[in-house]
């Protein structure tokens, strides 16, 4: 492919210009202003040149770039002096407030870069083997490029997620994730799935929005003959996949590339959309904030359509967006009214994730009241 199909980022080193592509899964275009670094930089030159926006291509040892990153997201994390900073008036507020914080603070980190040979290897001393995880997550390159330190980081810890996998009991194996791809972290969502009631006669379910496939999986080994599995994201529908022929599903499950439903009805309709009604900033983030409720609200509107006589929707969902003020539980059945569709049932637990405990967290009062839900829907009149 043409390099010239990408963005590419420009500095001047040794008194001659250059150029290499630049990478960035989070859409951020080129800096335009670059200079070169070495291990000379200490950390407070490296956090001013950061906070003037000016970006460093690292040329020293592979080590002491990644201390610098820690050294900035030290200093990047400081918090105000007491009294310094107004806290917000209302929980939408707060979450306005911390995703600023959250998009400055990646902006900063993100300015350290590192040069990729175009075999994917580091050509920095003492350097780290990513050529197999860029591998996985870029595909194959034809040239130099220039990626961030954080994201590239990233980019390993995925693919290390990805050789081991994390154990799920409901699926009796592992399921392996894929960078850019959600990981099935948080399992109170995955129990849910595993344990509600399932419809009588049920032989077909759809799985909209599959993911990493977990809930294909879980849904598969109940004993559903038949699961058709959607996604629109390449990455997904490449995980998904692999997670279920790994897990000897492939004779039951089916990955189909679609925007929300597949054609027919089904006994039993599942769909756990992203939770949060905010912009995502980063590829993985489509997961967790869902942009005007766009995924959700198009679920709800064309599930009444896709469910066989008598069938269920099993919406997955938490109520975060409840207690940050983003959503109100009347806007949400409101949707379900106006889309035919009625409440059979209701399944709550609460999470177990340690951010529902760490009162140092700017959300903490919404997290600690967050309550993850199974809605059991059905269609008007059936």
């Amino acid at each position: 492919m043409n390099s010239t199909t990408y963005p590419t980022i420009h500095w001047s080193e040794n008194g001659a210009p250059h150029a290499a592509r630049w990478r960035s899964e989070a859409a951020v275009p080129p800096h335009r202003s670059v200079v070169v670094a070495d291990d000379r930089l200490g950390a407070d030159a490296a956090y001013r040149h950061a906070k003037e926006g000016i970006a460093m291509l690292w040329r020293g040892d592979w080590q002491n770039a990644r201390n610098l990153l820690q050294a900035l997201s030290r200093r990047a994390d400081r918090q105000p002096r007491a009294g310094s900073e107004v806290k917000p008036a209302t929980p939408a507020l707060a979450f306005e407030q911390h995703r600023r914080n959250q998009g400055r603070r990646a902006a900063l980190l993100g300015l350290l870069l590192v040069p990729l040979k175009a075999d994917y290897s580091v050509p920095l001393r003492r350097a780290q083997d990513v050529r197999q995880a860029c591998l996985e997550a870029y595909g194959q390159a034809e040239e130099d490029s220039v990626v961030s330190l954080r994201e590239l980081l990233a980019v390993v810890s995925a693919y290390e997620w990805r050789k081991k996998g994390i154990p799920v009991p409901a699926v009796e194996g592992r399921i392996y994730p894929h960078y850019g791809v959600f990981s099935p972290v948080r399992g109170e969502y995955v129990d849910l799935v595993a344990k509600a009631p399932l419809p009588a006669a049920c032989d077909l379910a759809f799985d909209i929005g599959t993911g990493s496939g977990i809930l294909a999986a879980v849904l598969a080994r109940r004993g559903i003959k038949r699961v058709v599995a959607t996604d629109q994201d390449s990455r997904a529908l490449a995980c998904a996949g692999e997670n279920i022929q790994r897990l000897g599903l492939a004779s039951t499950v089916d990955i189909v590339k679609t925007d929300l439903f597949p054609d027919g009805r089904a006994p039993l309709v599942v769909c756990n959309p992203p939770w949060v009604p905010a912009q995502p900033s980063s590829p993985i983030e489509y997961a967790i904030y869902d942009p005007d409720s766009r995924m959700l609200r198009g679920f709800l509107a064309g599930l009444a359509a896709h469910l066989a006589p008598g069938g269920e929707g099993w919406l997955i969902i938490s109520d975060l967006a409840e207690h940050l003020g983003l959503r109100s539980r009347d806007e949400l059945l409101g949707w379900i009214a106006v889309a035919g569709l009625t409440v059979l049932g209701r399944i709550d637990t609460r999470p177990q994730h340690p951010k529902a405990s760490d009162r140092s967290d700017p959300l903490h009062a919404a997290r600690a009241a967050e309550v993850t839900s199974l809605w059991r829907l059905g269609a008007v009149g059936e």
